[in-house]
């Protein structure tokens, strides 16, 4: 019988579930700290946490642990690189907790348009402050959505029954699928100019950290409302504060850099602050504590592995061709057009790569969406293809092509309701280096896609590669890298250069105005 340690306040339900099978006996216990609990069950083969801190001296003190699961999404407090080392599978349950933070949500909403946290003390003070306290409604106002995951699009839902215009941004999910929650999608500027109301619902990341800015924040209607619980890192803290001064706009948060007592930097701007509640309910609870129940059963019994969240590479499989799949995956991503939205994934797997045609779907899935779990597996990952509305098809390959190990990647996009955009891509592992091959019709590229590159595809005449450089000199851009294939069937010519930083979207708009481009892009990689 296997033991099962939970140190945390858990819904007794994982308890009841894992010891109804006869296969685990568990010890749960939510007034021991973790160090003195893992001392006295050194036998542990499985832990199931919270927000505890799963370090290598408790992972050191549990020899013959095997699974650790976190009953929520994140898993920042394990350490789990070092658990992968020691052999020990990390599992999360993403998702028990998106109904609890959408409804936190509508609360939030509620409360601030008719001043429920404010009116109550006052009331009970004997006071009686009706004109103060004049409120707003939420039906026929325009909400906007940032972000059309499971939270976003349960927001949405929640939404629905209170008569209002719904805006999404989302740079993936299709428009079929937004609709299908009555969510109109739009870009991001144009949804800070039009809403009442604003919720975010994004990770952070590279790409999203300092999102809303100052150039944002200048779209806002005044007195609008901006909803954060999501993470603390999206907003550009100084910005809003200045936001709310010239607007007069209202900032509802349950984020912050730490969950932790002590002063928040928000504190002054800031018209509603929660303690990060969002997935602080019974059923939140009991639906994270189920789930891990039932995918350590899974993985026990039927080798369900979708949740490991630090799996290891396949034996017989270069690490560098998972990596080649995720960068063909944002370089098709980025060459089709982030606000165009992904409508067919179509790979080709080479040589020897066929064997691994399910595993590495997953970085390719991961690199079109930077929160989508890398750690998933293949299952997964195509379920969340699904739930985007981006159809999936692994081709066939055909070796007397001789392309060796090495992968396709072809995105086809929608650009509006009539136009479609293909991006088509092959790359290689040579020399120990990651390398692009061919895009679309030009072949033999052999480019290492790393920084900052710019694309240009136009009608091939002499002198237009010198046009380029000069204009790139002209806003001190060094070029470090050039290649410059011509198609002789269609005469026409693409040239990528990688560059020393990113170029501004003005400066390609010059270059592909002067030049006649067919097509312009500055992508990072």
């Amino acid at each position: 019988m296997n033991k099962v340690l939970i140190p945390t306040k858990l819904d007794p339900i994982a308890a009841q579930i894992l010891t109804k099978t006869g296969n685990y006996e568990v010890v749960q216990d939510e007034s021991s700290d973790l160090s003195t609990l893992a001392a006295q069950n050194t036998d542990t083969y499985a832990l199931i946490v919270r927000s505890e801190k799963v370090t290598p001296d408790v992972i050191d003190a549990l020899p013959k642990l095997k699974v650790v699961i976190r009953a929520g999404a994140g898993y920042n407090t394990i350490d789990i690189k070092y658990a992968r080392a020691k052999g020990i599978d990390v599992m999360n349950t993403p998702g028990a907790n998106a109904n609890a933070v959408a409804e936190e949500v509508i609360a939030m909403m509620l409360a601030d348009a008719r001043h429920i946290v404010t009116a109550d003390p006052s009331t009970r003070a004997g006071k009686w402050e009706k004109k103060k306290f004049m409120g707003r409604e939420i039906a026929n106002k325009t909400i906007g959505i940032v972000g059309l995951g499971n939270i976003g699009r349960l927001v949405a839902k929640r939404l629905s029954g209170f008569d209002v215009e719904l805006l999404g941004y989302d740079p993936i999910i299709s428009n079929e699928r937004a609709g299908e929650v009555g969510v109109r999608l739009t870009d991001l500027e144009s949804l800070f100019a039009a809403c009442d109301y604003i919720t975010l619902h994004l990770p952070e990341n590279d790409e999203t950290r300092g999102m809303v800015n100052t150039e944002l924040l200048g779209n806002l209607k005044p007195g609008a409302t901006i909803i954060n619980c999501a993470r603390a890192g999206i907003i550009d803290e100084e910005a809003m504060r200045t936001a709310k001064k010239e607007k007069n706009i209202r900032f509802l948060n349950d984020v912050y850099p730490k969950d932790a007592e002590g002063d928040k930097s928000i504190a002054d701007f800031a018209d509603l602050m929660l303690p990060h509640l969002g997935a602080s309910t019974r059923e939140a609870n009991s639906n994270a504590a189920t789930r891990a129940a039932e995918q350590l059963i899974d993985l026990d019994e039927k080798g369900v592995s979708s949740y490991i969240v630090n799996r290891d590479i396949p034996q017989g499989l270069d690490e560098q061709y998972c990596e080649l799949a995720n960068l063909l995956s944002r370089m098709c991503h980025q060459l089709v057009g982030k606000a165009n939205k992904p409508k067919l994934l179509e790979t080709s797997f080479y040589g020897s790569l066929a064997d691994f045609a399910d595993w590495l779907v997953v970085p390719i899935v991961a690199g079109l969406k930077e929160n989508a779990d890398s750690s998933m597996d293949e299952a997964a990952a195509r379920d969340f293809l699904d739930e985007m509305g981006i159809d999936y098809v692994s081709r066939q390959t055909d070796p007397s092509k001789g392309y060796g190990n090495s992968i396709t990647i072809d995105l086809t996009s929608e650009i509006d309701a009539s136009n479609l955009r293909k991006i088509s891509i092959r790359g290689t592992v040579a020399e120990g280096i990651v390398m692009v091959a061919r895009i679309n019709e030009f072949n033999k590229l052999y480019f290492e896609p790393q920084g900052s590159s710019v694309l240009f595809l136009y009608d091939d005449r002499p002198g237009v590669l010198g046009t380029i450089g000069v204009k790139l000199a002209e806003a001190d851009v060094n070029i470090e890298d050039t290649r410059n294939p011509h198609d002789q069937e269609t005469n026409r010519s693409l040239a990528i250069m990688q560059v020393s930083h990113p170029v501004d979207q003005a400066v390609i708009d010059d270059i592909s105005e002067t030049i006649g481009a067919i097509a312009a892009f500055s992508i990072k990689l």
